[in-house]
């Protein structure tokens, strides 16, 4: 009789323990299973805005090409949502957006990697060629500005190194749209220094470029300062920069002010999303819509 009670209590012990183990079993599968759904992209989500700080030459050139503005009293308004976050660099906005799964935001054609993805416009992808072809139409020049009458003999010789068949080789093999018709480099190879300085979408290649330079002229000191278009035109103005760079056009009241501008290449702006997004392609209006607001979730432009 006691083996028997013995037994039965081992049976019922052992039966407690498959169970146990059997919902441990399955918790862990719905907890992987919850992990699995948590990872996969939802267009249900909000979109994260992200845009550029007041004062680049990438978020001039982007809200004027996609229309992201208004005129007031007779001047352009920027109507980017109050929403969005606001990042000071190129580098920082291809981190931002790499680093959120619902995030957009636009960057240099040049400065792209492979951290994010660039997304089609209006049915065309971003490159090169397809700008070059008029194809992707998101595209604006890289300007360089000096002050009428500025004399500097090294900052001269380097936008003509710029503007040569050895420049503009530098342009085209950093994924910029070269100058036509550019001519060999005749340089003097002054001695001094200049201060190069704006834009943070311009400076990637400006770095290519003097280093180009100084394999031609190892006499002269070209200092590069990174900061943005605005910066770079008012301290060319005021003589803190040699040669201003700038993203976008030159205003009116900055060429008032005896700034000289000169292209140097033409860049595109990418819009760009996280890796993980399910979406490839957008319309321009799209693009509008979801930077002046109107457009909160992915699902609104996710068909």
């Amino acid at each position: 009789m006691r083996l028997k009670k013995f037994i039965a209590v081992l049976a019922i012990v052992g039966m407690a323990a498959g169970l146990a183990v059997g919902c441990g079993k399955s918790d862990a599968g719905d907890g992987n299973d919850k992990k699995a759904e948590a990872s996969e992209w939802d267009a249900s989500r909000d979109i994260t805005i992200v845009s550029r700080e007041d004062g680049s030459g990438t978020r001039g050139a982007f809200t004027e090409l996609f229309g992201i503005e208004d005129e007031i009293d007779g001047e352009k308004v920027d109507m980017t949502t109050q929403e969005a976050q606001i990042t000071n660099s190129t580098s920082v906005m291809m981190t931002t957006v790499a680093g959120d799964d619902y995030a957009i935001g636009y960057v240099s054609l040049g400065s792209l990697n492979d951290s994010v993805k660039a997304m089609k416009i209006d049915g065309a992808e971003a490159t090169a060629e397809n700008i070059k072809s008029g194809t992707y139409k998101v595209s604006r020049p890289f300007n360089i500005a000096t002050k009428e009458g500025a004399d500097n003999a090294v900052a001269e010789d380097f936008i003509n190194f710029i503007l040569s068949e050895e420049g503009q080789k530098v342009v085209a093999d950093n994924g910029y749209i070269s100058l036509d018709e550019a001519k060999p480099y005749e340089g003097s190879a002054p001695e001094g220094k200049a201060v190069v300085g704006g834009s943070s979408s311009v400076s990637p290649v400006m770095e290519k470029l003097i280093e180009a330079y100084k394999a031609v002229n190892d006499k002269a000191e070209i200092e590069l300062q990174t900061t943005d278009s605005t910066t770079g035109m008012t301290s060319a103005i005021d003589g803190s920069y040699d040669i201003g760079m700038a993203s976008r056009e030159l205003k009116d009241t900055e060429t008032s002010e005896g700034l000289v501008p000169q292209v140097i290449a033409t860049d595109g702006i990418a819009v760009i999303v996280n890796k993980n997004n399910t979406t490839d392609e957008l319309s321009s209006d799209q693009v509008k819509s979801i930077y002046t607001g109107e457009t909160l979730t992915w699902d609104e432009v996710v068909k």
